[in-house]
């Protein structure tokens, strides 16, 4: 065979080499675009699924607080709404809606729902620690109270305080304002107001943020919580307040200060009361691979219980033990 054939066999293999490298190539790039396109749908239907499924529990939520308050009275833990949903399959719910009749799930089997509803006036709010622009002498003692039990810096207490102060002066001018530091929504971000991350680490299971000043909630707060709210009384003294509502919650405050007369005057100096205005709503949804956690913000006036802040994260699988399988 002539060179010049053997030339032209090879530059014909090599040809036919090529296209079936460059045809696999365009192949496996449409099958990736392909796969990439069924991920990302896959991906925005369980997000769209789990945003209404997390906002249909917060309406749930709201709608026994608003029940919650048709009845009146104080708030305690022994109501309805602090109760907490443990994890259930969605099929549960919607076989309660339909009344027990047999439907077809489909993928409800798969996801599982909890929550909770918490009082955030069981906790300490750092906005008492300003009142028409000063910062509060109320509100001060009690966060020395607690900043002592708890042993921590109170240094770092005034600091806050006066940031807070700055924060939240609605009388500085443009220049002031903007080196202001910036005003917290949540306890973990304190560090904005001059905390050590180690500090706030420390605080935050005590502490909240709210849109204005609030009373503790003896009848769902913590002891260290009541002993920093009442003044005078002793650590002793703020646990002998929980084993007492344990038994039967405070209906005013005029129980709770017939409990400990000697600090009658204590419990009217407008730090703690026995209802609550403002609660946390949280919400947890794992469908397959994925976990969507929800926490709002909702204040409660009368029948009207409004959603003022609403958070939502994706929480990663490998960072959490799995839970165990639902009802």
């Amino acid at each position: 065979m002539s060179r010049a054939r053997l030339r032209q066999r090879g530059a014909a293999i090599l040809t036919a080499m090529l296209t079936v490298t460059l045809v696999a190539t365009f192949a496996a790039a449409a099958l990736w675009q392909q796969w990439r396109a069924v991920e990302v749908e896959s991906a925005e239907r369980a997000r769209m699924q789990a945003s209404w499924v997390l906002t249909g529990a917060l309406d749930w939520a709201r709608l026994i607080l608003r029940e919650d308050s048709r009845s009146g009275g104080a708030d305690h833990l022994a109501e309805p709404w602090a109760v907490p949903l443990q994890e259930a399959r969605l099929s549960t719910f919607l076989a309660a809606q339909s009344g027990g009749a047999a439907t077809d799930a489909g993928d409800a089997d798969n996801v599982f729902l909890s929550g909770t509803v918490t009082d955030q006036q069981a906790l300490l709010n750092v906005t008492n620690l300003v009142e028409a622009g000063r910062v509060s002498e109320t509100g001060m003692r009690s966060f020395q109270r607690l900043f002592e039990l708890l042993g921590l810096p109170q240094g770092e207490l005034n600091r806050m305080a006066e940031n807070l102060r700055f924060a939240s002066d609605i009388s500085t001018d443009n220049r002031s304002a903007s080196q202001a530091p910036l005003m917290p929504q949540q306890p973990e971000q304190l560090v904005w107001l001059g905390l050590s991350p180690a500090t706030v680490a420390t605080l935050t299971p005590y502490v909240t943020l709210l849109p204005t000043r609030t009373p503790v909630n003896l009848n769902t707060a913590a002891a260290k919580v009541i002993y920093a709210a009442v003044n005078g009384i002793t650590q002793a003294d703020a646990q002998e307040l929980v084993a007492r509502r344990s038994l039967s919650p405070f209906r005013g405050i005029a129980d709770a200060s017939s409990a400990m007369p000697g600090h009658a005057a204590a419990f009217t100096e407008g730090t703690v009361g026995v209802s609550s205005r403002f609660f946390e709503v949280r919400g947890r949804l794992r469908m397959d691979r994925l976990i969507v956690e929800e926490r709002s913000l909702v204040q409660r006036d009368g029948l009207d219980v409004r959603t003022l802040r609403r958070e939502r994260g994706v929480v990663d699988r490998t960072t959490v033990a799995p839970p165990s399988s639902g009802r």
